[in-house]
């Protein structure tokens, strides 16, 4: 006869001892084991990074990061504003000209830094792969175009101010109400700084993205610095339509002995309003670059 007897398993054998049901320590275990896969709870996420903390930690990083390579180019935009000013001496006496001239030989050193430069610097981010790393920082992508445009904006500051009153000087103009700069360079910086970044974000090859920076300051230049009256009717029209030309017009007005102080801020409205869209369009750019 075969007899079948039941056996335990390995945790009820061995003799029981008596006691209360709470005696021993009880232990939980973190995890449910259903079959042969083990289900943990999900850990929690980190709080999504604000915006103003990551603008200025990606404002500080441009900044140092920037400092020795573009310091040296601002040198070269403060030099070629002052040379031109220079040039048109000869052909300029004074007058309303005059003011245009160096309004716009100041504006041009923004133009130089904030589109050519960063149009260029986000054509060779873009090429070289550089997105791929600011898009795995937990920072929005506004706090990353907005702290390289004002990182690179900053750097006009010093150039701009210098050919400013290297052109009153020059030209005999006023220094009364140059501190409109305080105001015709953070308004400019942002409209330019937009665009170049867009330029470069958008272009398809780094070298298209130069050649657009180099074309963005060429127009600068020539829209900007020529007098408006000498200007044909299409290129005027052309010229109405550069983020910079409104910087321009605030800084030749406050040239004047009695300026219009409210066209003067209706200049610098136009400026900020263009400022802001051209940086919403840059912001679009880099989510459309980040993620190709």
């Amino acid at each position: 006869m075969t007899s079948i007897v039941p056996t335990e398993s390995a945790k009820t054998a061995g003799p029981k001892t008596a006691g209360p049901a709470s005696a021993g320590p009880k232990v939980r275990t973190p995890a449910v084991r259903t079959g042969s896969t083990a289900r943990t709870a999900p850990a929690a996420l980190a709080p999504r990074a604000r915006l103003l903390p990551s603008l200025a930690a990606v404002y500080r990083a441009q900044l140092s990061r920037a400092r020795v390579a573009r310091i040296p180019l601002l040198f070269v935009a403060t030099f070629q504003s002052i040379g031109i000013m220079v040039l048109m001496r000869g052909v300029v006496d004074g007058g309303s000209e005059a003011r245009a001239v160096v309004a716009g030989s100041s504006v041009l050193v923004v133009a130089f830094v904030a589109l050519n430069l960063l149009a260029q610097y986000f054509g060779r981010l873009r090429a070289d792969g550089g997105l791929d790393h600011y898009a795995t920082l937990p920072v929005p992508p506004a706090a990353v175009v907005l702290g390289a445009a004002g990182a690179y904006a900053s750097f006009t500051v010093p150039g701009t101010i210098v050919t400013a009153v290297a052109g009153s000087a020059l030209f005999g103009l006023p220094m009364t109400h140059l501190w409109v700069l305080v105001l015709v360079i953070p308004l400019s910086g942002a409209a330019l700084s937009g665009l170049g970044a867009a330029l470069g974000l958008l272009a398809p090859r780094q070298e298209v993205a130069t050649l657009l920076g180099q074309l963005g300051m060429s127009a600068a230049l020539l829209l900007g610095v020529l007098p408006a009256e000498r200007l044909p009717g299409p290129v005027g029209w052309a010229r109405d339509l550069l983020p910079s030309t409104y910087g321009v017009e605030a800084l030749a007005r406050s040239f004047d002995a009695h300026p219009d102080w409210a066209v003067v801020g209706l200049d610098l409205a136009v400026c900020a309003a263009v400022g802001v869209l051209s940086l919403a369009v840059a912001t679009w750019a880099y989510r459309r670059a980040a993620v190709r």
